[in-house]
């Protein structure tokens, strides 16, 4: 993959161009990736409303009905129900890993299994969140891994 960059003081506005041979996965990701940048989500923290990019999230979970959203460092709470986020966020490269998380599949660095039938994903920042084997296929296409599921 070759990235070419030119700034040029006469456009308003980013411009992109994606150039491929076919569309497979990877330039899916990357086109996901891309328009997650320009993408917010209302969240709030300490009673003020703020505008989240979704290419910032790392992952959201619901706990006892109260949806958060956790970035790099901080985390938000949310009004919207995971369901809903899960089915919004989805074209933005994000996955359901259990029944209560989803995670944005661009901020994972690795994943090991352990020995209850889970899987433990380490994400960018260090933190660890588990996926559960019934979620394990949908993970594996998010990725790359399985077109056929």
């Amino acid at each position: 993959m070759r990235i070419k960059m030119e700034q040029d003081p006469s456009y308003a506005d980013i411009d992109i161009t994606v150039r491929y041979a076919e569309e497979n996965n990877k330039v899916k990701r990357i086109i996901s990736y891309l328009q997650s940048v320009d993408t917010q989500i209302k969240c709030n923290i300490d009673d003020t409303e703020k505008m989240i990019n979704v290419a910032d999230i790392y992952y959201i979970e619901s706990v006892e009905k109260k949806t958060f959203v956790y970035l790099e460092k901080l985390i938000y709470y949310t009004n919207f129900r995971l369901y809903q986020l899960a089915e919004d966020l989805k074209e933005y490269g994000f996955v359901q890993i259990s029944k209560s998380c989803i995670l944005n599949i661009n901020v994972l660095e690795s994943i090991k299994p352990l020995f209850n039938s889970r899987m433990e994903a380490t994400l960018k920042n260090g933190e660890k969140v588990f996926i559960n084997r019934k979620y394990l296929r949908e993970v594996k296409r998010a990725l790359g891994g399985d077109d056929e599921a």
